[in-house]
C-alpha cells in the first residue's frame, strides 16, 4: 500500500470526507488482488495517482478523490457475473452511481472512475488525470498480486545462499 499517505497533509484534506463514510470502510471487507483489501488498493491507487498529478500539473484532488472511488464496489468481482458485459465493463459504472451517493462528482471524477479500467474496455479517458489512474490502478494491481511471490523467491534465494555459505 502507499506508504505515508497519512503524513501528507494535503492528499488527507482532500479524501479525509471520503475515507469516513462507511461506503469506502466497507470497501475493507472485500479481497482485492490476492493480497490487498478494495480499501487498501483503493488507498494505494489515491495516493499514488494524486502525486503524478500534482508532478504533471493535473488536478491533484479530483485525482485523489476518484482514485479512492474508482473501485468502489461490494461483491466479489471473481465469481459474479452479469449479463450486461464483463466485470472491466460493468464496475466503473457501478463505482461511479455508488460515488454519486456520498458525493458529487464532477465531469473529470466521473471520467477518472468510468475509463479506468481503459485497455480492457474500449472507450479511452478523455483527461491527463483518468490516464494516470488507469496507469496506477494497474501498476498497483500488478504489484499488489506479485509481491508476496517476490517475497517468497527472495527467502527462498537467502536460504539457499545459507546452505551453500
Amino acid at each position: 500500500m502507499a506508504e505515508n499517505w497519512r503524513e501528507d497533509e494535503e492528499y488527507v484534506s482532500y479524501i479525509e470526507d471520503l475515507l469516513a463514510t462507511e461506503e469506502v470502510q466497507k470497501l475493507a471487507n472485500y479481497t482485492q488482488h490476492m493480497n490487498s483489501t478494495r480499501l487498501e488498493h483503493s488507498i494505494s491507487v489515491s495516493y499514488n495517482s494524486y502525486k503524478l498529478a500534482k508532478q504533471f500539473h493535473g488536478d491533484a484532488k479530483a485525482t485523489a478523490r476518484a482514485g479512492l472511488l474508482h473501485d468502489l464496489f461490494y461483491y466479489d468481482w471473481r465469481t459474479t457475473k452479469f449479463d450486461e458485459g464483463s466485470h472491466a465493463y460493468m464496475h466503473p459504472r457501478i463505482a461511479v452511481k455508488n460515488a454519486e451517493k456520498i458525493t458529487e462528482l464532477s465531469d473529470l471524477e466521473r471520467d477518472i472512475i468510468v475509463k479506468h479500467m481503459w485497455g480492457a474496455t474500449i472507450t479511452p479517458p478523455k483527461y491527463k488525470e483518468s490516464y494516470i489512474v488507469t496507469m496506477v490502478d494497474k501498476y498497483c494491481a500488478v504489484k499488489e498480486a506479485a509481491e508476496p511471490w517476490l517475497e517468497k523467491i527472495n527467502r527462498y534465494k537467502l536460504r539457499l545462499k545459507k546452505e551453500w555459505n
